[in-house]
């Protein structure tokens, strides 16, 4: 990773040779820009884009419908995809195999902190993926090629599979640390959801008026690509 290779070069006496700058800076447009074509090209799935701690930097339009019954405190900046994902109070209800979501997002983060130790992403997994007596699964994450999210939404089950993202070679630390996980439909049926009209809006999975907590405007709480 560019942050520790500016480590080693720092305790070697050399002056650090990856620059570090938010992605919203002028020096980084056009890799903003490729971050917004493929997030846009991902739909109508999901996608975000988040940084090394899993807080969401952008995201595309199609992720925005399943945010609608989110507790608007787990949308407040960072918001954290792994929080966003186990919280009780955000995408966690309608999750039916959310014991195996839970098992992948911890073996991704285990092996992440075990590359590179962070105190903030140390706090994340004690809070939300130590292991419990109720984790007990079927299945292996080990073991498995591709374990799907099953999603219980509007009385029928959609399934997804991911796929993480990266950019090749980047000469800056955030860029460095920015990845995009891809949603996409693991059978036909799942699939057929997001072709249906109306696919893009809030789908009824914990009660009360759909959308009654999206932002009121056109913006998009997790920084958008703009339709």
């Amino acid at each position: 990773m560019s942050r520790d290779r500016n480590r080693l070069l720092l305790a070697a006496g050399f002056a650090p040779r990856y620059a570090e700058r938010p992605l919203d800076d002028d020096a980084l447009s056009a890799a903003r820009d490729a971050v917004e074509r493929v997030l846009r090209a991902h739909e109508p799935y999901p996608a975000p884009a988040f940084d090394r701690r899993w807080n969401i930097v952008m995201a595309n339009r199609a992720a925005e419908p399943f945010l609608a019954d989110v507790d608007p405190e787990l949308l407040r900046p960072p918001v954290n995809l792994v929080r966003l994902g186990l919280d009780p109070g955000g995408f966690a209800p309608p999750v039916v195999n959310l014991t195996d979501v839970r098992a992948v997002f911890r073996s991704r983060i285990t092996r992440q902190l075990a590359i590179a130790p962070d105190a903030e992403l140390t706090a994340l997994y004690e809070e939300l993926l130590e292991p419990h007596s109720e984790d007990a699964s079927s299945r292996s994450v080990a073991s498995d090629v591709v374990i799907p999210m099953i999603l219980r939404l509007d009385a029928r089950e959609v399934r997804l599979f991911s796929a993480i993202t990266t950019f090749g070679t980047p000469m800056d630390i955030s860029l460095d640390e920015v990845a995009i996980v891809s949603y996409y439909p693991a059978d036909t049926e799942s699939a057929a959801y997001f072709e249906e009209p109306g696919a893009r809006s809030a789908p009824a999975w914990r009660g009360g008026a759909a959308g009654e907590n999206r932002p009121r405007d056109d913006r998009s709480v997790l920084g958008s690509v703009p339709v």
